[in-house]
């Protein structure tokens, strides 16, 4: 698989297609395998690039400081620079879509256009708090105990379940766990991530017209966020996929890449 060199790390991805820049940034437990549906569809019109984020597989997560959303956004705008291609299309779902927002916001230079899929975190008070964001906060960190432990598929279907609701571990197509399985122990990595909730003085740093897509059926904390930031973003879409939950872009693909690809045709 081809590889780019971001700060004496190896960031490797899958690739597809040709033409101007999509990079699609994959969330929590997530690897490049995750926007396998999309693959195909975006690059009949891109040169798509799945990236598997720092210590993502085929990578692992041991002891260290680097597991931190910081750390991620740098790794993605040195990746971007690396490509001496200008500014990209750039698609995060979940953390990738937190990603991808504070890439857009902090280096506004390398994306042309953004597309976030219910992208997850937090709200401060300017943009009327947080309302469930203690709550996921501790369930994430019950399954990092369990995970930890051992107890691999238990801490998944925790996750699972805080994300998109009750059973959503025992219908996740095989697959997806297995990515999921090879990703587990980066949770523990991410639970030191040092995650800024978003304000409003950050969505409205965000210049790059933006696609807010979520699902139909998801999880009500990340319409919320959705909403809020649409409200402050200077250039912002809305879309929602039906009959998907938070793994929208899994559960109802066709819908999904139709409305990334309209957008994105239009930026």
């Amino acid at each position: 698989m081809p590889i780019i060199t971001v700060d004496d790390y190896p960031i490797a991805y899958a690739e597809a297609g040709s033409g101007e820049s999509l990079l699609l940034i994959h969330g929590t437990l997530g690897d490049q395998r995750s926007f396998g549906p999309q693959m195909e569809a975006f690059a009949a019109k891109y040169h798509v690039m799945s990236l598997s984020m720092r210590h993502a597989w085929p990578g692992d997560w041991s002891e260290g400081g680097d597991f931190t959303i910081d750390r991620h956004v740098e790794d993605v705008a040195g990746f971007i620079r690396a490509l001496k291609a200008g500014p990209v299309r750039l698609l995060g779902h979940s953390r990738g879509g937190h990603i991808a927002f504070r890439v857009a916001e902090r280096h506004p230079e390398l994306v042309k256009a953004l597309v976030l899929a219910e992208p997850g975190g937090e709200l401060d008070e300017s943009l009327g708090g947080a309302p469930v964001g203690g709550k996921q906060a501790a369930g994430f960190s019950a399954a990092a105990q369990k995970i930890e432990a051992g107890d691999i598929d238990g801490g998944l279907t925790v996750v699972a379940e805080q994300t998109g609701g009750p059973g959503a571990w025992e219908r996740r197509p095989e697959e997806r766990k297995t990515v999921n399985r090879d990703n587990a122990r980066t949770l523990l990595g991410q639970m030191n991530e040092q995650r800024k909730p978003y304000s409003r003085a950050a969505a409205e740093a965000v210049r790059a017209p933006t696609l807010l897509i979520r699902g139909e059926i998801s999880e009500p904390q990340f319409g919320r966020i959705v909403e809020a930031l649409a409200k402050h973003m200077p250039d912002t879409q809305r879309a929602v996929v039906p009959q998907a939950t938070h793994g929208l872009n899994h559960d109802n693909p066709e819908a999904f890449n139709r409305e990334v690809l309209a957008f994105l045709a239009a930026h």
